[in-house]
C-alpha cells in the first residue's frame, strides 16, 4: 500500500492568481503619480507591510519607508486594491502578513513630434559662359518645412 505524502505546510500562504508578473503589472496600471511628487520631481522606493485576512483582502497597510510628497498614501491605495488567492486551511482563520516595494519613477517626457522633410532634385540651370564645358551639370536642392 502507497503512502500518501502529507503536506509540507501546515498553513498554506495566499498568492495573487497570475503570480508576481500580473501583480506588478496590476500595481503598474492602477499607480497614479502625485501631483506634488510630480512638481517637486520625487522619485523613490516606498516600502510596506500589508496584511491579509483569511478571505484574501488586504484589511492594513503600514508605512516602513517612504518617500513623502503623497507617494506614500498613493502607494497605501494601491496595496489596498490587492486581492489575493488563499487556500483553505483546515478552517483556520488565518492573517498573513507581507511587504513590498513600490517604485515611482517620473515618467519621461515625451519626444516632439518629428518633422518630415522633403526635398526635390531638379538640374540647376546657370548661364554659363562659351568657354566652359557644358557636360558640367550640377543640381539645386530645395527642403521645404
Amino acid at each position: 500500500m502507497k503512502r500518501t505524502k502529507k503536506d509540507k505546510d501546515f498553513v498554506k500562504k495566499p498568492f495573487f492568481k497570475g503570480g508576481n508578473k500580473a501583480m506588478n503589472a496590476f500595481l503598474k496600471k492602477q499607480q497614479v503619480y502625485p501631483e506634488q511628487a510630480l512638481t517637486e520631481r520625487v522619485e523613490g522606493s516606498v516600502h510596506i507591510r500589508y496584511t491579509i485576512s483569511h478571505e484574501g483582502k488586504v484589511i492594513g497597510t503600514k508605512v516602513i519607508s517612504g518617500i513623502g510628497a503623497g507617494c506614500d498614501e498613493e502607494a497605501e491605495r494601491m496595496v489596498r486594491l490587492l486581492i489575493f488567492q488563499v487556500p483553505k486551511t483546515h478552517k483556520l482563520r488565518v492573517q498573513f502578513h507581507k511587504t513590498i516595494r513600490i517604485h515611482f519613477k517620473l515618467p519621461r517626457p515625451k519626444k516632439p513630434a518629428q518633422r518630415l522633410v522633403q526635398y526635390e532634385v531638379s538640374p540647376y540651370s546657370k548661364q554659363t559662359d562659351d568657354a566652359q564645358d557644358k557636360s558640367d551639370k550640377s543640381y539645386h536642392y530645395q527642403i521645404r518645412w
